[in-house]
């Protein structure tokens, strides 16, 4: 059925049209700004009662919108009927991240600040903001990908082993991933905006708004203390893809002829997470002789399903059976705003990129001590 948002006849319409359904779910596909009034309307309606609600994403604009809009959320829904919807998480390369951590014994030695140089994730999309011109204006890359998808990530490579397979116990160890997170700064952010933004429809003619953005992060916890993530995304990069690039720390003794000759990481794990799935892990190999000179290698185990389902079924079916292991807790969610928040007002201009590019060249220097951003690609990579 349809009808006004604001109108309560619409919600005494939905009671009437649900008849005698149990345990109906709501889901709140609808803009951000319609949120608070619909979670109201259904609670005036009593169509709250042994209900669930599903909110898109995102879900407030800063930390204080998103406090007041969790407050409005706890006025007629309990915490665990409340789902946070975050198409990410629902994809089956996301989930491999946390099996992949906690199912093999021989990464948990060196998953920390005494092996691991550094991290970095990189979401980049080949095309721009087409007809959402009007949606990026009021949200932009910072808060569209970064603090939600990215950010969900970050939790998940970052986090402490779960007490449990709970989903709760899950959802306690992410929390504490982004209290740990040091707020961002100016300097840590670079935002940019690519050639011809400004004239897409709805996009104001002096726009400041992001469509790239690359930062540098820190987490001030005992396993992270000292490494830095690198999170990069944009619109109109070279290619669609998405990796993450743990770096190794080098060894500590040059033994061998080529060692004054390899250039970039000679040992690192690679998750790949779009467009298909898979870990690589990279290291050096002797080639055949009497000299001791090696080559790179990749062990590539892709996993490839071209029939499973889509994040979305999973997570709406998830949320329709209760299941709130691939959603987002209300701590989590305001801790993470704590850490963009005060770059949401003050930061630096957007620098100009032109298209198909990786960006502005000033995203370049906040990582060149650690090597430079790897570039992921879009066709599907092998190994050898």
């Amino acid at each position: 059925m349809s009808g006004d948002y604001k109108d309560s006849n619409t919600f005494a319409a939905i009671k009437e049209v649900l008849g005698n359904a149990r345990r109906p779910a709501h889901y709140l596909a609808i803009p951000p700004s319609l949120f608070e009034t619909v979670i109201r309307g259904l609670g005036a309606a009593k169509l709250a009662d042994h209900a669930r609600v599903i909110v898109e994403k995102p879900f407030g604009r800063d930390l204080a919108s998103a406090r007041e809009l969790n407050q409005v959320a706890h006025s007629v829904f309990p915490e665990d009927s409340i789902f946070r919807i975050d198409h990410f998480l629902g994809k089956e390369a996301i989930m491999n991240i946390l099996y992949f951590r906690f199912a093999n014994s021989f990464l948990e030695p060196i998953w920390n600040r005494n092996y691991v140089a550094s991290v970095q994730i990189t979401l980049s999309e080949d095309f721009g903001v087409g007809k959402r011109g009007a949606f990026y204006e009021t949200a932009g890359c910072l808060r569209d990908v970064i603090q939600n998808h990215l950010f969900q990530v970050v939790a998940l490579l970052a986090m402490e082993p779960p007490a449990g397979r709970d989903f709760g116990a899950v959802h306690n160890e992410k929390a504490k991933v982004f209290k740990a997170m040091r707020p961002l700064r100016p300097d840590d952010v670079v935002r940019g905006q690519y050639a011809g933004y400004r004239l897409e429809s709805d996009v104001a003619k002096r726009s400041d708004v992001e469509t790239f953005c690359a930062l540098r992060l820190f987490i001030d916890s005992w396993r992270w203390d000292g490494v830095p993530w690198y999170l990069r995304s944009g619109k109109f990069l070279p290619d669609t893809a998405t990796e993450i690039l743990v770096a190794l720390k080098a060894p500590s003794q040059k033994l061998f002829a080529d060692a004054e000759s390899v250039t970039g990481r000679s040992n690192y794990i690679r998750f790949r997470l779009s467009p298909n799935s898979a870990v690589a892990l990279a290291a050096r190999v002797k080639l055949a002789g009497e000299d001791f000179v090696g080559e790179q290698r990749e062990l590539y185990l892709s996993e490839e399903r071209p029939d499973e389902e889509s994040p979305y079924e999973r997570l709406l079916g998830d949320a329709m059976a209760g299941d709130g292991a691939l959603f987002t807790r209300e701590d989590a969610v305001e801790a993470a705003w704590e850490v963009v928040d005060p770059v949401l007002k003050t930061h630096h201009r957007v620098r100009p990129y032109k298209r198909l590019t990786w960006g502005p060249t000033e995203a370049d220097a906040i990582i060149a001590a650690d090597g430079g951003w790897h570039n992921p690609s879009s066709t599907a990579s092998t190994g050898r």
